[in-house]
């Protein structure tokens, strides 16, 4: 039975510019490599106004589903509730708060790509999502 001195975990936000490739597959890793142990949001700051299908189609390859997910508007409450924000491209429209740990990831937008195009970005998203695991102490859940 938790106490109320144990830890929160972590809170991790995912942001790119319109939530529907890289940040909802940030997310998606996340969720599904630490389960409950963090807290897991992602936003845009001028969201679509669906997931992007080629990115459903690759994260279904690996067995995580996101044909559920829609694309969310970037808060500053977002990002204020946040422990790390990960930047994936939205350059000066994320807001920026002291405090916080920022990391801003540099990979290839998948918008307007197809699936083979999309898998490259997927496979080192989710081995910076392990790797960020690793820094966090968070150990992946098994399968």
């Amino acid at each position: 039975m938790p106490t109320s001195s144990a830890a929160l975990p972590p809170s991790v936000l995912f942001v790119c510019v319109h939530n529907a490739g890289r940040s909802q597959m940030g997310a998606a890793f996340l969720t599904h490599l630490a389960g409950d142990r963090v807290e897991v949001r992602s936003a845009g700051s001028a969201p679509a106004d669906t997931v992007n299908p080629a990115v459903v189609e690759a994260m279904a390859e690996v067995g995580i589903d996101i044909s559920a997910e829609t694309p969310k508007v970037l808060t500053a409450e977002a990002v204020r509730s946040s422990d790390v924000v990960i930047t994936m491209g939205c350059g000066d429209t994320c807001p920026v708060f002291p405090g916080k740990r920022y990391l801003d990831w540099q990979l290839d937008d998948p918008a307007g790509q197809g699936v083979d195009a999309v898998r490259p970005v997927r496979e080192e998203i989710e081995r910076r999502v392990r790797g960020l695991l690793a820094e966090l102490g968070i150990p992946v859940a098994s399968a």
